[in-house]
């Protein structure tokens, strides 16, 4: 079985490439289908599985099957993006085997984020693991791999300070408002959407206490949870560019695949403002801003990769939490490595027989095994014997067969072969004994 990945992050592509392969949560089913489709046409991969991760940091393919497929995989993402595959490879990261446990480790371990040791990116590994199964698309390999994922990140987590310091986006938000207002309990702030990246940044501005909190929504509904729980006003999406001159702050994050606040609505906003500035954060993958608002006078505008200077302070601090958690991420890898090679032919075997289904055919013996005596067992009963005398019979019976072949082969072959089988059976049947010795 091979396992490999396709990806772009914030380190690797500018953001309006990324937003070209941003994939809303509801999205991701019928992409993943259309993904297992087309690497299934090949036929070479008849049972592919699939996982895609898009955040606004990061869009990430995972992949397993019988044969890695990596340039097929570029391929299709480059089409469904509408870009050249030379130009996507020249911004993405391919791995296979090992480095894509280490990578997906990494990743949900907060470890290769913009904000180092961030823990939203788990739950939104976690989201994307969930659609993909609900879509289908994920078989034990892929699920082996994000639930070790999972585990490792819980375990860096609880034993080192990795998520110590750090500053998240919304934190960072705030930081640059309060450069920019003297007061921030005098300013009005409006955010657009109601999203997790929205209420995080809601939470951290209503800390502040500010004049005044709207949140405009394209769905009231969602919308009022959240002004109610700030105790600001909800807006409707429609009525946003004939009120967007009230307010001092603007932080949007949407799944719009369009910008929603154009150049247009925010000069005539700052028209009615008579030109006092306004500070407007743009958290969305695709942009939620037109990017040519950056350029206008008293207009303050930061996208999520502008504030990665300011995200990165305090590094030095964790630098001993960070070395801590790469051991544990090591230690990881080693361990799905392991599981994979006992899914895979046994290296240097004879018969080139896999592991997996040896096991299953020993299980497969025993349980025959086990419902011979237990017939056996109940003919006994039946028959009025002592229930003492039936169980030792049985317990006799299972360890006879069990032990049987064992025997055969101690008694079997020259000297050397003889002391080679001793060794064997001593390591599988011995080790209480061998234990205890030591």
């Amino acid at each position: 079985m091979a396992v490999w990945a396709l990806g772009i992050n914030h380190t690797t592509a500018p953001l309006d490439l990324r937003g070209r392969f941003a994939f809303a949560l509801d999205q991701i089913a019928p992409t993943l289908q259309g993904l297992r489709q087309s690497l299934g046409g090949s036929q070479r991969h008849p049972q592919i599985e699939t996982a895609i991760i898009s955040t606004c940091n990061r869009t990430e393919i995972y992949c397993a099957g019988q044969q890695a497929a990596v340039d097929h995989t570029l391929g299709w993402l480059a089409q469904s993006g509408g870009v050249s595959p030379a130009l996507l490879r020249s911004h993405s990261y391919t791995l296979e085997d090992g480095l894509v446990a280490r990578h997906a480790f990494r990743v949900a371990s907060g470890l290769d984020s913009m904000v180092l040791g961030e823990a939203q990116i788990l739950g939104q590994m976690k989201d994307a693991v969930r659609a993909a199964e609900t879509a289908g698309a994920l078989g034990t390999t892929l699920n082996q791999l994000f639930q070790r994922s999972f585990a490792v990140a819980k375990e860096v987590r609880t034993s080192t300070e990795i998520g110590a310091h750090s500053i998240s986006m919304a934190a960072a938000a705030v930081r640059l408002a309060s450069q920019l207002f003297e007061d921030l309990s005098d300013i009005r702030v409006l955010f657009v959407g109601a999203g997790e990246m929205i209420e995080l940044a809601a939470t951290h501005f209503a800390a502040r206490n500010p004049k005044a909190i709207a949140i405009a929504n394209r769905t009231l509904e969602r919308g009022e949870k959240l002004a109610t729980r700030f105790g600001g006003e909800v807006m409707r999406l429609a009525d946003l560019p004939e009120r967007l001159h009230e307010f001092d702050a603007v932080i949007s994050c949407t799944a719009s695949s369009l910008p929603i606040i154009g150049l247009g609505a925010v000069e005539r906003a700052l028209k009615k403002r008579r030109h006092r500035p306004m500070f407007m954060v743009d958290l969305a993958v695709p942009r939620d801003i037109e990017p040519e608002v950056k350029a206008l006078q008293d207009i303050y505008l930061y996208t999520v990769d502008d504030l990665a200077t300011v995200v990165q302070t305090a590094q030095a601090s964790r630098q001993a939490a960070v070395a801590q958690a790469e051991a544990i991420i090591d230690a990881g890898v080693q361990s799905f490595m392991h599981w994979m090679d006992l899914r895979s032919p046994a290296a240097g075997a004879a018969s080139g027989a896999a592991v997996v289904p040896l096991i299953q055919q020993l299980n497969a013996q025993a349980d025959e095994w086990r419902a011979a005596e237990i017939a056996r067992a109940k003919k006994l009963l039946a028959k009025g014997e002592d229930l003492d005398a039936v169980l030792e019979a049985l317990s006799r019976g299972l360890t006879q067969k069990m032990l049987h072949g064992t025997m055969a082969e101690l008694r079997a072959g020259d000297a050397e072969a003889r002391a080679q089988t001793a060794q064997t059976v001593s390591r599988l049947f011995l080790r209480s004994q061998t234990k205890s010795s030591l």
